[in-house]
């Protein structure tokens, strides 16, 4: 059954137009380039290293931040649990507040009904606040094909934008860039900046508020996403650290927001236990500087037209899923990035899509599917070290690592690999059977042949190579256990150590104190 009750039925899954959530280039291959990129690394070493301190330190201020995650953990899975019935419930409570709700299947249809709100204003530009929805659907695209300009006005977003970049971090979108990057993005794209502009912090954001005030002043039509829904009260909610989003919400006359169909939360009370789980995680802060709120349309105060658009883009698909459902449960606060291994040393452009890091990997295959072993989301579900690190940052408790292992598993059942194949199989062949598992750990001794002079074996032939590449492998001992356990040798030891009073065995079932001794 479609969440959406009474609405057009939903696709099993995400047709092809996902919007920007497939790369073009597989992760292993993305981030080998990647890899190469020195600064890059350096900026998100310094960038996530700060933000996961001072988000250490303001957890650590209270007592009950376990208690906090668990339950914004069973709020989210409540939200799953009754999609239908609070996206109705949210529907009717905007609509009876003057709002207007749109629903889109997709990240096409998204898309057009926002192009098609745009055009019924007149109007030519709009002004943008930092929405992963939007990025998601790919929204600036499909309104540069219509002939509209749309202006984002988050300061890290605007060097994106500028730069003809995209976004490498959920919280950060600009983490990959420094500031003499930046100086340079914003002489050359920038208008009324030259080469006397400095790569001061105060000076860029100086330049960029002065730029941007521009865009609010003349702006009769606003873009936002949406962090939190409120089906109780039909109210959307917005924080941020820029002031630039208070600007879009208030200003324009025309404000279009999109939000994905999971972002909803029951009752307004629920809304406290995540004003305290997202800023600790996102920005290591105690509160947002600005949490705007708004419910339909306020006659003489704010904008006079409010849309929502309702996206689907994969969710249902996604909620049907035991395991993967555990993805939609994102809050988007970044926590998972900030401590991740590979992220840090890959970055985000790596993962070809508008969700980077682990949260990335998990999501964004369920949202688009893996179409097939060459589809470059199959391959982000290897993209992690299953260190756990991820599981144990996440607000919402989202067990990243056992979501990873089970799209690594579908992955496989539904397109297993050639020859990968054919070596598990003949694997499972052996393990399944004695003699043929004794005769293989008689023949391991004949890789002692590839060895080198430093015990390690540094190069297996064929595709084998590609384990040798990077990584040493142990040359395997002459005898395996099983051979040495029957020689004089072991015997010996075991003869001995019976002398001394070692039992062969321990009893099975100690039935006195003095047995369990």
């Amino acid at each position: 059954m479609s969440v959406f009750l009474g609405k057009p039925t939903m696709p099993p899954r995400a047709p092809e137009g996902v919007g920007h959530l497939r790369g073009t280039e597989t992760f292993p291959k993305a981030a080998h380039h990647e890899l190469y990129n020195a600064t890059q690394r350096r900026n998100l070493h310094k960038a996530t290293h700060t933000i996961r301190d001072k988000r250490a330190a303001v957890i650590a201020e209270i007592d009950d931040w376990q208690a906090l995650r668990e339950a914004g953990s069973h709020i989210k899975r409540d939200v799953m649990a009754r999609m239908p019935e609070l996206l109705e419930q949210f529907e009717a409570a905007v609509t009876a507040r003057g709002g207007h709700v749109h629903w889109a299947r997709d990240a096409k249809e998204a898309g057009e009904i926002v192009t098609a709100l745009v055009q019924e204003t007149g109007e030519k530009k709009v002004v943008k606040i930092k929405s992963m929805a939007t990025m998601e659907i790919g929204l600036n695209d499909q309104l540069r094909e219509a002939g509209i300009e749309a202006r984002e006005t988050d300061l890290a977003e605007l060097i994106v934008q500028l730069g003809k970049d995209t976004p490498s971090h959920i919280l950060v979108p600009a983490i990959h860039r420094n500031r003499a990057e930046i100086r340079d993005i914003f002489i050359k794209e920038m208008p009324n900046t030259d080469e006397t502009l400095s790569s001061d912090p105060a000076e860029l954001a100086e330049a960029s508020r002065t730029f941007l005030r521009e865009q609010f002043m003349d702006a009769k039509v606003a873009i936002s996403g949406a962090n939190f829904g409120i089906a109780e009260t039909g109210t959307v909610t917005i924080v941020e650290s820029e002031g630039n989003g208070r600007m879009c919400l208030t200003l324009p006359e025309t404000l279009i927001s999109v939000m994905g169909i999971e972002k909803l939360l029951p009752t307004f009370q629920d809304y406290e236990v995540f004003l305290q789980l997202l800023p600790r995680s996102s920005t290591g802060e105690r509160m947002n500087p600005y949490t705007s709120m708004w419910s339909g349309v306020t006659e003489g105060d704010g904008p006079q037209n409010f849309h929502i658009v309702l996206v689907d883009n994969g969710r249902t698909a996604a909620l049907a899923d035991e395991i993967g459902r555990e993805a939609l449960k994102c809050i988007r606060c970044s926590a998972c990035l900030n401590v991740c291994p590979v992220y840090e040393r890959a970055g985000g452009h790596a993962y070809g899509s508008t969700y980077p890091g682990p949260i990335g990997a998990i999501l964004t295959p369920q949202l688009t599917g893996m179409d097939s072993s060459h589809d470059p989301n199959a391959s982000l579900p290897y993209a992690s070290t299953l260190c756990g690190a991820c599981f144990e940052a996440c607000p919402v408790k989202i067990d990243i690592p056992s979501a990873l292992l089970e799209l690594r598993h579908k992955k496989i059942e539904n397109h297993k690999p050639k020859v990968e194949g054919v070596i598990m199989g003949g694997m499972g062949l052996v393990f399944g059977n004695q003699k043929l598992w004794n005769l293989s750990t008689h023949m391991v001794s004949l890789g002692r042949i590839l060895g080198g002079f430093n015990g390690k074996i540094t190069h297996l032939p064929s595709f084998l190579a590609g384990w040798t590449d990077v990584r040493d492998t142990a040359v395997p001992p002459k005898k395996s256990f099983r051979q040495w356990f029957d020689s004089e040798e072991a015997q010996q030891l075991l003869a001995s150590a019976r002398a001394e009073g070692i039992p062969a065995q321990p009893p099975a079932h100690p039935t006195s104190p003095e047995e369990t001794k």
